[in-house]
């Protein structure tokens, strides 16, 4: 078994798949507890890198499953772990929910771990949104700016989409921040662990609802009124005809607002 300077030295991170490995072991525990991992329980790593999840992941009595991307890690780790681990050498947000749902040999709902990509933390998130029916918790790596995006209130800053889509789909907390001196190669950037709990619900006008928060917040700095003007004209709504006050900008909007706007539209849409 490779040493963790041998494991660097000889696959060297690469810019282009945002590789910056937990070397902290301290930091690996501490994820791992906050997934709250029970026997039996479905678990997914998403990119294990060399292992600083896994090898504490292999020792619990639970379904593991873990997807890599990268080539020459996915055969080491083959190499270290054999059959201790159920790894597929794929891109894990080219993979269809049936492929993630077979990796495991029961119906139960799976928990989601990974220390992500940065550059790619939107599109996996709204991945595992996509999958909520499937999935229970996700606890998850991520530069602390996002985090805080995420986790953003109305009327500040920070409110805006990733806030808005990821308090319609889950309870979300910040349980702690990570140096960049936890990494190898170090980020520029400080890190957060986050835990989302999934909410199984079945949300009416999904689509549509997705639209108008993304065109509201197009525009932010504009009341909705101009912000959604286009928005109208194409689907042929007359916005007086709504019982809504169109003077106020996207970011006073709760999640709730955003649902009611959406019902509202959707029974004046014409096209």
């Amino acid at each position: 078994m490779l040493s963790n300077k041998e494991k660097y030295k000889k696959y060297r991170p690469k810019k282009f798949l945002g590789q910056n490995f937990l070397v902290d072991n301290n930091i690996a525990r501490k994820i791992i507890s906050s997934l709250e991992i029970a026997e039996g329980d479905n678990v997914l790593e998403i990119g294990p890198g060399h292992g600083a999840l896994t090898k504490f992941l292999v020792e619990k009595d639970c379904n593991y499953s873990a997807v890599e991307l990268d080539k020459s890690i996915y055969e080491n780790l083959q190499q270290e772990y054999g059959d201790k681990i159920n790894l597929v050498h794929k891109d894990f947000l080219k993979l269809t929910g049936q492929e993630i749902r077979s990796l495991f040999n029961n119906k139960s709902k799976i928990k989601i771990i990974g220390n992500i990509p940065y550059n790619i933390t939107s599109e996996i998130l709204f991945k595992i949104f996509d999958m909520r029916s499937d999935i229970s918790i996700a606890v998850m790596m991520m530069q602390k700016e996002v985090a805080h995006r995420l986790t953003a209130k109305p009327n500040t800053k920070d409110y805006g989409i990733l806030a808005v889509q990821t308090g319609l789909y889950s309870d979300v907390k910040i349980f702690f921040n990570v140096s960049p001196t936890a990494f190898f190669p170090k980020p520029r950037v400080h890190s957060s662990v986050v835990k989302f709990t999934l909410k199984d619900l079945r949300i009416k006008n999904e689509d549509l609802f997705k639209t108008v928060v993304r065109t509201s917040f197009g525009q932010r700095r504009k009341v909705m009124s101009n912000s959604l003007k286009q928005f109208f004209e194409e689907s042929g709504i007359d916005a007086n005809t709504m019982d809504f006050d169109f003077s106020r900008r996207p970011e006073s909007l709760s999640i709730d607002e955003f649902l009611h706007l959406t019902n509202l539209i959707s029974k004046k849409r014409v096209r």
